[in-house]
């Protein structure tokens, strides 16, 4: 059974990248829900147009780039990888019936928290988030936005009382972080954590002080 990514407007494509590659060198089954509004703010944070028609072509150009921006960085292997548009509501992803492990909402606006609190299916994504709490399955909710509003709060506290997990896009650094890509890793560790996905992606608290400073 797959894990659904779902990628939402905001700020923060590395982010998504990074889980997107440690899931398949997990060994993971991906479906892919790229919401329109992502795909300014991919162009924007990469120069890559995600086309439909493409979708390959262009994820993979757009997993192959650190976070600095460097092509070639990394060579996924997209075999794993199902990709539904955002618009199609009679996707797999929208009904219960679908077999999924979860779903990882990686990065995650307010408007997309706001969406999938109140329930409004208003495309795929909010859709399979939706179906995802209802059929009690792992939802994490990687929101990234700054600061957060009292209705914004409000709205992830009903996601969390709904049985997602909240994973604020917060980088730490007692991991030894040296590179940008150290602090994307360290956040998209932290969502592969919340839905019980193993990985390597940075160094784990083991209770010594020091230990970050070391690794640099």
């Amino acid at each position: 059974m797959p894990w659904i990514v779902g990628v939402s407007g905001a700020s923060g494509t590395p982010y998504a990248a990074a889980v997107l590659r440690a899931l398949l060198d997990a060994g993971e089954d991906v479906d892919l829900v790229v919401s329109r509004a992502s795909r300014l703010t991919l162009l924007d944070e990469t120069g890559i147009s995600f086309r439909d028609a493409h979708w390959r072509e262009d994820l993979r150009d757009w997993l192959a780039r650190g976070a600095d921006g460097k092509p070639d960085t990394y060579q996924p292997d997209l075999g794993r990888v199902r990709y539904w548009n955002a618009g199609d509501l009679a996707a797999g992803p929208s009904s219960g019936s679908y077999p999924v492990k979860g779903m990882l909402i990686v990065p995650a606006s307010t408007s997309c928290v706001a969406g999938v609190a109140l329930g409004l299916s208003k495309d795929l994504l909010q859709r399979a988030a939706s179906v995802t709490l209802k059929e009690r399955r792992p939802l994490v909710v990687a929101v990234r936005e700054t600061p957060l509003n009292g209705q914004t709060l409000r709205q992830l506290v009903a996601l969390d009382e709904a049985g997602a997990s909240v994973v604020p896009a917060s980088p730490a650094f007692y991991a030894g972080a040296t590179h940008i890509q150290d602090l994307v890793d360290f956040v998209a560790g932290r969502v592969l954590d919340a839905a019980g996905v193993g990985h390597g992606l940075y160094r784990r608290w083991k209770g010594e002080l020091g230990g970050g400073a070391q690794d640099k």
